[in-house]
């Protein structure tokens, strides 16, 4: 059995790691730390874990990491690389769901998350961690950097295509939309019922921090020089992610060529699922489930291919892909404990 422990237990991404790793048949729950909940059990402050999660909240000074096979950081960035050299040394591997082990460029994680990065020497043996793009890498990692939602949407939806050099990279159009637990369960306007609920909007429109570390990942599909335009938006859903991506097509390939391509490549993937053409993928076909849905679309037949992806932000897009991740690291079957159906209606 695999020891996890889990930082930041009581945030959206943790308690959906615990709901996952709760009923993995190859898991054992060791900890789950938060300083303010010091002693309070998991299913007292997340009824919906009682009878599944007996553990406790503890103080990471009293959790005995050391002691776990992994640990899944699910806190604020700047957390994980604090305390992950200790854990390396240790033995541990490390999984982070922040952004501490995404880039590689230290400077421009510097700029643009504020802070000086703690451990540049794990910083460069990180793994980013995408399966169907770094399963290889994932697998010897002790370090993974699990990537933002947006993100991924957008790399699974662009790969393709830049693998394939069938696109203009330099001219890449997102237009993203996330439900609000993307922003965490924090105390925050914006995101309370009266503000966000019946309303829609953009942010981040002039620079978003999954922009740059989108850029770096797509940069590494291709030779040609990556431009991308990422918009984001806030929807008034709970769950899910929708991303309408954008891209020139070189010369004019049919449409079933191109649909061939994205079947081909994600033919063997578990987790993702390529529609029939000019399909409507919808958010809910994803809820709860670690499964992200393609779908293309190329309006008048015209020079601009759009494709479409929707998953769940909290599961695909966080912490069911960093439970993929896990079951790579240590040899289990990919699938394992991560075959849950959507949730209808």
């Amino acid at each position: 059995m695999i020891k996890v422990g889990i930082v930041g237990g009581t945030g959206y991404t943790g308690v959906e790691l615990l709901r996952i790793l709760a009923t993995h048949p190859q898991v054992r729950l060791t900890a789950i730390t938060s300083r303010k909940e010091d002693g309070l059990p998991v299913a007292s402050m997340y009824p919906s874990l009682r009878g599944h999660v007996s553990l406790a909240f503890s103080s990471p000074d009293n959790a005995r990491l050391t002691d776990c096979d992994v640990v899944f950081f699910a806190t604020p960035h700047g957390v994980a690389m604090a305390q992950a050299p200790e854990l390396i040394n240790a033995g541990v591997k490390v999984i982070d769901l922040a952004a501490d082990f995404r880039l590689k460029d230290v400077a421009l994680f510097e700029q643009w998350y504020g802070m000086p990065h703690s451990c540049p020497e794990l910083l460069s043996e990180a793994v980013y961690g995408l399966p169907e793009l770094n399963r290889d890498a994932i697998r010897k990692a002790r370090v993974v950097g699990n990537p933002g939602c947006y993100p991924t949407t957008m790399q699974l939806g662009f790969y393709p295509l830049l693998k394939a050099g069938m696109v203009d990279a330099g001219n890449l159009i997102a237009d993203c939309k996330s439900g609000v637990s993307g922003a965490g369960r924090k105390a925050e306007i914006a995101t309370l019922f009266s503000e966000s609920s019946d309303n829609f909007k953009a942010y981040g429109v002039s620079g978003h921090r999954h922009t740059p570390e989108t850029a770096e990942q797509l940069q590494y599909m291709t030779q040609d020089n990556v431009g991308l335009l990422f918009t984001p938006h806030l929807v008034p859903m709970i769950r899910g992610m929708h991303s309408t991506l954008y891209a020139r097509l070189k010369g004019n390939p049919d449409n079933a060529e191109i649909q061939a391509l994205f079947e081909n490549t994600y033919r063997d993937e578990a987790f993702v699922d390529v529609m029939p053409f000019g399909s409507h993928p919808e958010t809910r076909s994803t809820r709860g489930s670690n499964i992200l849905r393609l779908s293309l679309h190329r309006p008048g037949n015209g020079a601009t291919l759009v494709i479409l992806a929707v998953q769940d932000n909290l599961v695909k897009g966080s912490s069911g892909q960093a439970v993929q991740c896990m079951n790579l690291m240590f040899g289990l079957e990919e699938t394992c404990g991560l075959m849950h159906v959507p949730l209808m209606p």
